[in-house]
């Protein structure tokens, strides 16, 4: 149940859609996230992207683009001007069709995440520590 979960959020979010309806639109322009689904009522606004959007973004981007193109050898062999001209569009395209993607994804992981154990993980948990710990 957790692992069908996890996909249908993932999937959910990489479309475009409310990972709990899989109907309404998830992003309202090309970053923002609509706060509350216009078919289910469920609040989107609670799952923090942050960081991990551009991170997946430049790690995928990495890994599928520059780390092939390092193959090719035009990339030694041309100037340096013609080889940015020729690979920083590439990059910079697939940096910016990935992007709302993947932050539909992280959003899509996260309501995953919750449905499974029904609470913000490590919300309920003691810490392992307190600062009078440190005092003894």
């Amino acid at each position: 149940m957790a692992q069908s979960n996890l996909v249908t959020g993932l999937k959910r979010g990489m479309l475009g859609r409310c990972p709990n309806c899989g109907q309404g639109p998830l992003l309202r322009a090309y970053l923002k996230v609509v706060p509350t689904c216009a078919v289910c009522g469920h609040d989107n606004g609670q799952y923090p992207a942050d960081d991990a959007p551009p991170y997946f973004t430049i790690l995928i981007v990495g890994h599928l683009v520059v780390a092939p193109a390092l193959c090719f050898s035009f990339i030694w062999t041309w100037p340096v001007a013609w080889v940015l001209a020729v690979t920083l569009p590439a990059i910079m395209a697939a940096t910016l069709l990935l992007l709302p993607r993947v932050k539909g994804a992280v959003i899509g992981a996260q309501w995953a995440i919750r449905q499974n154990d029904g609470a913000v993980p490590g919300a309920d948990e003691s810490p392992a520590w307190t600062p009078s710990d440190i005092r003894s």
